[in-house]
């Protein structure tokens, strides 16, 4: 027999131990998450009682991809739109938590006699949340449609950006070396022109594509296609400098923007959670025994840290940002973990030579430790806030009342927020597109025409290519919103500084200038050549303003339109109530019913929600429709979702009783089976036609066949009349069919 691979066998060992942990951990109500780990650990080289990896290498590769996967998904959740929307609080608790934990990070490692390095190391790690730990215990606790949970889902995707960041500003840094300002600077300067240049671009081109080609995109190609995009940007933001999670996420959170988007998603979770889970058992192959046994101390040490110290600094960060005392607590409980950017930035340090080895094992067991237990915390937030709340100092308690609903209900009426981002968004904007192109024509479009022109020609031609291109992006960098009636009504409004006003017109008009000036300088280093060049760009932008100002409208209208197309498609009909509640307890929630849910079918009227669970419903979305206020006659059907308002009491037990009802449905669908119903002499079922009989309405029964003592069984057919002693032969479920035999009169 020809031999197996070790990839295939280690891949099938590492599958069969992640299966069986998954199903022990689920049966006990852990996180999945947890059990890969543990299912890495027994599959691990470290484990001398089981068998082991073989072909490690390959596995980390493997779990290269998971960590890919997992950073596009996360992508696809977020949204820049509502990074901006999502208010101070989150941002603030961010600033909080990131400034404390790496401050006690420092103290930790100088306490335990470790290099400063593995202390910054150790605080950057212990200040990055578990995002897919988080989703997946709020998934399992029904809490995902609780008001606080769209706060932590906030700060986690806060974190996912700082743990970028933070990966670039430990990139800098080496064994032994000191922090290189101007290289960070100069890192942290690139990722946002990237990030910019690329978000707009993916915005205004991909939208297109999808939308030319809609028509062919079934699922095998839609996958195809969005894996595809994703690994070209990962490869993109190899190119550039960053890793490739960057990549991933970027183009996650391009896509995230299209009407696409949510079908995407649904397609590319499976692959996600296969590759994820080989992601987290190699984690698990990282846990050395002997290791935690001489390192028990510190571990025991960080994780009690943040088990009690990050949920109380992350508490007192949320009552700052002006959230009330137990969404605060909820919030601050439900972020004491590790998460999985640790592992990346352990990784990073390592490779890098600026962190000690045994740091990765201990932050795994710490992460392993704290996952443990996050279920336990969240739960405990509720409680614990209701013993601490009642007993604070009433003026303290007063305050905490005053500070959060001030929070609430300032709206800022200063005029300079507006001003000044009418001013600066084309400044950002299209600068990163006038400094793209020039960096496009130095160094794609010169070396091509190195290749075919001669050196003068080359550099001439691609100067005057790319100051034609850069002129369609530099009459709105220098003057767009500038001398516009919006612009003279803040030039004479009294409450705003002329004189600020002015230097941002300058600022902007200089900034054009300059890029003008350096982009002709790097392809032609001739003051001649920059200074025809300049006058030339001058008077083209004065004769043929009008051109280029149709033209940018043009292509600004068409990003624009991309860019709210989803919002606009959710729009479509939806409820004018909608973000208008002011309660604090009552917030709507969008609940997708699940295939195997016996709601199913039923009406509303049948279901009752509001007496049962004083939860009421807003609106039905099904295939995009939305049936506003729907009527009490209104069906259910698998797969409508659901915007149902209430509290967040009400809405978790309505939440549990939906996958109650979902797992007792699938139970006795599991149970289906085929069976012998007898019709016997005085059977009320005798002389009726099939029709009448009701075997499918009333039993959930279905007749497949009909023995009357011959060779072979009647084919059934709604008109045909049973008679005393046939057999009927029907598929259904154990109590219908037990109910179906009782009126028969089989008992």
């Amino acid at each position: 027999m020809e031999n197996l691979p070790p990839l295939i066998s280690d891949l099938a060992y590492i599958l069969l131990c992640a299966g069986v942990m998954s199903i022990l951990f689920k049966s006990l109500k852990q996180p999945v998450v947890l059990g890969y780990i543990v299912a890495g650990f027994l599959a691990g080289p470290h484990m001398t009682y089981t068998q082991s990896i073989l072909d490690i290498s390959s596995i980390e590769t493997w779990a290269d991809i998971g960590i890919i996967f997992l950073l596009f998904t996360l992508g696809l959740e977020f949204s820049f739109k509502k990074l901006f929307r999502i208010g101070t609080a989150p941002f603030i608790a961010v600033a909080v938590s990131l400034c404390s934990m790496i401050m006690i990070g420092l103290i930790l490692g100088y306490s335990f006699g470790w290099r400063g390095m593995d202390g910054l190391y150790l605080g950057g790690m212990m200040a990055i949340a578990s995002t897919s730990i988080v989703i997946k215990t709020f998934g399992d606790l029904g809490l995902m449609q609780q008001k606080f949970a769209s706060l932590v889902f906030s700060v986690l995707i806060i974190e996912d950006i700082i743990a970028i960041v933070m990966m670039l500003l430990f990139g800098t840094l080496g064994e032994g070396r000191g922090l290189d300002g101007l290289a960070l600077v100069k890192s942290i300067g690139s990722m946002f022109f990237y990030l910019i240049l690329w978000f707009l671009l993916g915005i205004y081109l991909i939208p297109i594509i999808l939308k030319h080609f809609k028509t062919k995109l079934n699922n095998e190609t839609l996958l195809i296609v969005s894996l595809s995009l994703c690994f070209a940007m990962v490869v993109l933001a190899s190119i550039a400098g960053f890793s490739a999670a960057f990549g991933a996420f970027v183009m996650g959170s391009i896509l995230a923007e299209t009407i696409e988007s949510e079908r995407i998603e649904h397609i590319v979770t499976p692959i996600k959670d296969l590759f994820g889970a080989i992601f987290f058992v190699s984690v698990g192959m990282m846990i050395d025994p002997t290791m935690l046994v001489q390192y028990w101390v510190p571990i025991l040490v960080i994780a009690l840290v943040m088990i009690f110290g990050r949920s109380t600094i992350e508490t007192i960060a949320f009552l700052l940002g002006g959230v009330n005392f137990k969404t605060a607590m909820q919030c601050g409980y439900s972020l004491a973990q590790v998460g999985e950017f640790s592992f990346i930035i352990a990784t990073l340090g390592i490779s890098l030579g600026a962190i000690s080895e045994f740091l990765y094992p201990i932050i795994v067991s710490v992460s392993v430790i704290t996952t443990f237990t996050t279920p336990y915390m969240i739960r405990a937030a509720k409680p614990v806030s209701e013993f601490i709340e009642p007993r604070l100092p009433e003026s303290l308690r007063r305050t905490i009342e005053r500070y959060s609903s001030g929070s609430d209900s300032v709206h800022h009426s200063s005029k300079w927020k507006p001003m000044l981002q009418r001013m600066l968004t084309p400044l950002f904007i299209y600068g990163v597109l006038v400094l793209a192109v020039a960096l496009l024509m130095v160094y794609v479009g010169l070396p091509f025409a190195q290749k075919f022109l001669p050196e003068t020609s080359a550099r001439i031609t691609c100067t005057a290519i790319m100051m034609a291109l850069q002129l369609i992006f530099l009459w709105p960098l220098m003057f767009k919103n500038i001398f516009d009636a919006t612009f003279w009504q803040w030039w004479n409004d009294r409450e705003l500084n002329r004189a600020s006003i002015l230097a941002m017109v300058i600022i902007r008009i200089l900034t054009g200038v300059t890029i003008i000036n350096l982009s002709i300088r790097a392809l032609y280093p001739s003051y001649w050549v920059v200074a025809v060049g300049f006058i030339l760009s001058v008077l083209a932008l004065v004769l043929f303003s009008r051109l280029f100002r149709k033209n940018q409208e043009r292509m600004e209208t068409i990003f624009l339109n991309n860019l709210n197309s989803k919002e606009q498609a959710k729009n479509l009909n939806r409820p004018a109530y909608e973000g208008q509640l002011q309660s604090k307890d009552i917030h709507l929630a969008d609940i997708v019913l699940p295939e195997s849910s016996h709601w199913c079918g039923q009406s509303l009227r049948q279901l009752n929600w509001g007496h049962e669970y004083d939860v009421h419903v807003m609106a039905i979305i099904r295939n995009g429709v939305h049936l506003n206020i729907p009527a009490p006659e209104s069906q259910l059907f698998p797969g409508d979702k659901v915007q149902v308002v209430g509290s967040d009491e009400n809405l978790a037990r309505f939440v549990e009783a939906l996958q109650l009802s979902a797992q007792e449905q699938a139970k006795e669908q599991a149970d289906v089976q085929l069976y012998q119903v007898p019709i016997p002499e005085n059977s009320p079922l005798a002389g009726k036609h099939i029709f009448e009989c009701g075997i499918r309405t009333d039993y959930r029964g279905l007749i497949v066949g009909i023995d009357r003592g011959d060779d072979q069984l009647i084919k059934p057919n709604v008109d045909l009349v049973l008679q005393a002693g046939d057999i009927v032969w029907v598929v259904g479920e154990p109590s219908g069919i037990r109910d179906l035999q009782t009126y028969a009169g089989n008992y």
